[in-house]
Parts: structure tokens; C-alpha cells; sequence
């Protein structure tokens, strides 16, 4: 259960703003449903270029929806030029504080915002910049570099909860953690041996292992390998060719094909044969 402060619980069960403004100047979306949080801005300013109006519309959590509704109050009477130095630090600090899980729905307020602003002067939509490096949440090295630079982030951990990356298969931290190094200008941490490894990208190492080390010399004594599941450490293979009736089979299993994944994967994977 998230701790939020009577702000944050307030903007959430009353917030103000819900709305459209038809003839908007400045329309802002950020998110999109399939990765849970979703926000659209509209402003509306008066003959002054002041914001006179801004609504929103959310999908998301409390403090997505909280998020937003402070984020309206707070832009309400400025001009584009004083609004577009609010950070989703300052949305947080006006809420009293997020919980810091919860962080990446203060980024999606000010995302928003800046798109907006962007759409009312008549900028072209910024293309995606930079290399995607969580595919999950399709969140690229530049945005991760900027959240860590901002927010003085210094753990993978710290950047899931500002941007959701990593949140999903976890295969992109050492990408992250790269990024975080060399943004804090940080030297990089050794990799520890025997470092835990998630489901998906122990799969991934064990079929590299195979293709690259294990089939081409099982496929030069007519025999191959096939890779049916991985259930925890266990890998489960069906043996092809000339290796499936060949006596020595059990001995390749365990002397070849187990001594190998565990050397080059992990040293606790264990070996066992599917029979058809």
C-alpha cells in the first residue's frame, strides 16, 4: 500500500480540471493504455498569452490522476514561457511528495505539458531520439540519460520508478546501469560472477550457447540439439540425429552439453533429456 500525503489524496479523489477544451491552442499526449498510464493536456490562453484554461484527461493511478490535476493548478495564469520550467520535481513538491514508485506519473505531467506548448507554437512532433533501450515501455537512452541527470538518479531501481524502464523483462539493466555510469561519470561497476540472471535472458544465453558452441560439433557427428523449455534451472533438450539413438548419450548430455551451459550461462543449470 502506497503512502500518499492528504494533497495527493485530495487532487486524487477531487480533481480539478477534468475536462476537454474543444478549441484548445495547445494539446498534449503522452502514454498510451497498454503501458497502464495515458494523459492528454489541453490549454487555452487569454489575450495576454496567459494560461486562462487548462483541463486534462487521465488513465492512469491515484497519482497519475493526482499528478495531473496539480499540474493544472499550477500552470494556471502563467505564460508559456514561465510554464515550461515547471520540472516533475516541482509537480511533486506541490503534491508534498509522491511516493517514489510512483515518480514516473510527475514525469508524464510534465511530458505532457511540453508537448502542448510544443503543438500551440507549431514545433514538428519530435521524432523518438535515440537508441530504444527498454523495449517494454519503448524508453530510449536519451530519456533515461535525461531523468538520471535531472533527478540525480543513481540506481536502476531509481530509474524504473521515474520512467519505467526496466519495470518489465528487467533484460535492458546493464544497458541502464551503462547510462546511469557514464551520466554521473561514474566508473563502471564490475560485473559480479554469478550474477543472477532474469528467465528471459538466461533463455537467451542458452540458445546462443547452443547455436554458437554446442550444435556445430554435434552436427559434425551427424547429431543435433533442440532447446524445449527451461523451467528454472533445469534445461530440457531433445537429442536429433545420430545423438538421439547413440549410446553415449547420457555422457554427452552431462560432460558436454551441461559443462558448457554451465560454464558459459550458469553454474547451477542442470541438464535433462525430453523423450519423444
Amino acid at each position: 500500500m502506497w503512502e500518499y500525503t492528504k494533497t495527493v489524496k485530495d487532487h486524487f479523489l477531487n480533481p480539478r480540471n477534468v475536462g476537454i477544451i474543444e478549441d484548445a491552442d495547445g494539446v498534449g499526449e503522452v502514454g498510451s493504455l497498454a503501458c497502464g498510464d495515458a494523459l492528454t493536456l489541453y490549454f487555452k490562453l487569454d489575450d495576454h498569452k496567459r494560461i486562462k484554461d487548462v483541463k486534462f484527461q487521465t488513465f492512469g493511478c491515484a497519482s497519475a490522476i493526482a499528478s495531473s490535476s496539480a499540474l493544472t493548478e499550477m500552470i494556471k495564469g502563467l505564460t508559456l514561457e514561465e510554464a515550461e520550467k515547471i520540472t516533475n520535481d516541482d509537480i511533486a513538491q506541490f503534491l508534498g511528495g509522491l511516493p517514489k514508485q510512483k515518480m514516473h506519473c510527475s514525469v508524464m505531467g510534465r511530458d505532457a505539458l511540453e508537448k502542448a506548448i510544443s503543438n500551440y507554437r507549431g514545433e514538428a512532433e519530435k521524432k523518438v531520439e535515440g537508441e530504444i533501450v527498454c523495449e517494454c515501455f519503448g524508453v530510449t537512452d536519451i530519456e533515461i540519460e535525461r531523468a538520471v541527470r535531472e533527478n540525480n538518479l543513481t540506481s536502476i531501481e531509481d530509474v524504473t520508478n521515474f520512467v519505467k524502464a526496466g519495470g518489465g523483462c528487467e533484460s535492458c539493466h546493464d544497458k541502464i546501469q551503462q547510462i546511469i555510469d557514464e551520466t554521473l561519470g561514474r566508473e563502471p561497476k564490475a560485473k559480479k560472477k554469478g550474477a543472477r540472471l532474469t528467465n528471459i535472458q538466461k533463455i537467451k544465453l542458452i540458445e546462443e550457447t547452443l547455436d554458437r558452441e554446442i550444435k556445430p560439433a554435434l552436427k559434425k557427428d551427424g547429431g543435433n540439439i533442440e532447446l524445449v523449455d527451461v523451467d528454472g534451472n533445469h534445461v530440457l533438450v531433445k537429442l536429433q540425429g545420430t545423438c538421439a539413438a547413440c549410446s553415449a548419450a547420457e555422457i554427452t548430455l552431462k560432460h558436454y552439453v551441461e559443462s558448457k551451459l554451465r560454464e558459459l550461462v550458469a553454474p547451477e543449470l542442470l541438464v535433462e533429456e525430453v523423450q519423444s
